[in-house]
């Protein structure tokens, strides 16, 4: 039987995916899973939820049980899952956006990458650092599978760090080349199509996608892209201009959405051109109001989630359930994971990166496969990305404000709206704002 660790098990509805898709795949043959929170009252709300899908489930070979002691969480677990977001909503998610608008700085997302992405790295390196020195200890042969964004920052910062084998998963691969053709009216392709995909997190490139017998799609696409979009499909082509935009100007398609895509990058969110927004569709505060619609939208289904004794679960296509399958059963299974470009997979792009790219997975683990170069314009705007990473992981491991203050002149679409002088107060701003979230910074 084997232990499966959940780690900020009160996210609930992502638990019931990830946990509910592990207990839908018989092949995972007995499992002991535990839940742990420092929440209480989610903590409960998640245990509860699982045990009916357990239960209904006809699976007699799992077990079940919640605790708000992590070593008893983690002591001997064969696979860990993290999905902890630090500081929550309130407050650090409101700082992340309030504090910057004072310098006419606007995001959309702020998990990723910019002032927001760089300081909730900050505030949550800390905290899986302390799980990894946590497994070091009591399961230290375990798989450590990271779903808490910023992936790249944070999953690199534990691969270069500490000795826990560890995986970044993300979401936005597997639906990449399926809401493209979507987007362009070519809906006869859906779930019918082939496709190479790599890059780095949030920014890896849709490097070729055909359809089943090896014709090149990528023609067709780019000529509708180029076009007024047709009434059937109007609505979804105009809330993905940003990514449209980006192909027409770079010839590839990204895997992350236009909100997020449009804060990557220097060209977009401009204060000296707010006709932008509306012309590419840009939701600025985006995130701030995602959190406020899911906090509504829990407090409705919560009842339903947690207390409906007939819930069953339908398995999703997260990859956390197949990685443990195939490491459990030596059925070679393969994932798009975040690693280190360690042998530099991605031959373009620096080695001491944490990339997103294929990975073949046994029962000797998550295995990255080599890519070679990408475009060179695709592994460019990469590399003005990963700058900000590395300098943050860097200023993670030594508590060096400069580093924080080099990571937000490097970053795109800060330094393309603020003078240094106003980063640096920015930064200053920003860790006297997160102080009781964040290790003493020199």
């Amino acid at each position: 039987m084997i232990k499966l660790t959940f780690m900020g098990a009160g996210s609930t509805v992502f638990a019931k995916n990830v946990l509910g898709d592990c207990i839908a795949t018989p092949e995972i043959d007995g499992m002991d899973i535990w839940l742990y929170d420092i929440d209480a009252v989610r903590l409960e709300d998640s245990h509860r939820m699982m045990q009916n899908i357990l239960k209904n489930s006809g699976r007699t070979d799992v077990t079940i049980t919640a605790t708000m002691d992590r070593i008893q969480a983690l002591t001997g677990a064969n696979f860990v899952v993290n999905a902890i977001q630090v500081g929550g909503y309130a407050p650090c998610t409101i700082t992340d956006f309030e504090v910057p608008k004072k310098y006419g700085l606007r995001q959309t997302i702020a998990d990723t990458l910019g002032i927001g992405g760089i300081f909730r790295t900050l505030r949550t390196a800390p905290v899986m650092l302390d799980f990894a020195r946590d497994m070091e200890k009591v399961c230290p042969d375990a798989l450590f599978i990271n779903y808490t964004n910023p992936m790249a920052m944070l999953t690199g910062f534990i691969q270069k760090n500490t000795s826990i084998r560890t995986v970044g998963l993300c979401h936005s691969v597997q639906g990449c080349a399926n809401t493209l053709v979507k987007d362009v009216g070519m809906e006869e392709y859906v779930d019918k199509t082939k496709w190479e995909i790599a890059g780095i997190n949030h920014q890896a490139w849709l490097l070729k996608i055909t359809d089943l017998a090896g014709n090149d799609l990528y023609p067709e696409i780019k000529r509708r892209a180029s076009m007024p979009p047709e009434e059937s499909y109007a609505e979804r082509f105009n809330k993905d201009l940003v990514r449209l935009e980006m192909m027409k100007q770079f010839g590839y398609y990204i895997t992350e959405s236009s909100e997020h895509t449009s804060e990557y990058t220097p060209w977009f969110i401009k204060s000296k051109y707010p006709e932008l927004i509306d012309r590419f569709n840009i939701p600025l505060d985006e995130y701030p109001r995602r959190c406020v619609n899911q906090i509504n939208k829990w407090n409705e289904i919560r009842d339903t989630l947690v207390n409906d004794g007939d819930l069953t679960h339908t398995k999703t296509k997260e990859f956390a359930s197949y990685i443990i399958d195939a490491m459990t059963t030596d059925r070679p299974y393969r994932i798009h994971g975040n690693v280190l470009n360690t042998g530099r997979m991605i031959t373009n792009l620096p080695e001491n990166a944490c990339v997103e790219i294929p990975c073949m997975v046994d029962r000797n683990g998550v295995t990255p496969c080599f890519v070679g170069d990408l475009p060179e314009q695709c592994a460019a705007i990469n590399r003005t990305n990963i700058n900000v990473q590395l300098l943050t992981m860097e200023a993670a491991r030594t508590l060096k404000k400069e580093y924080v203050y080099m990571a937000a002149m490097m970053d795109p679409h800060t330094s393309s709206e603020l003078s240094i002088d106003d980063i640096r107060s920015l930064c200053d701003d920003l860790f006297e704002a997160h102080k009781d979230w964040l290790p003493a910074y020199k």
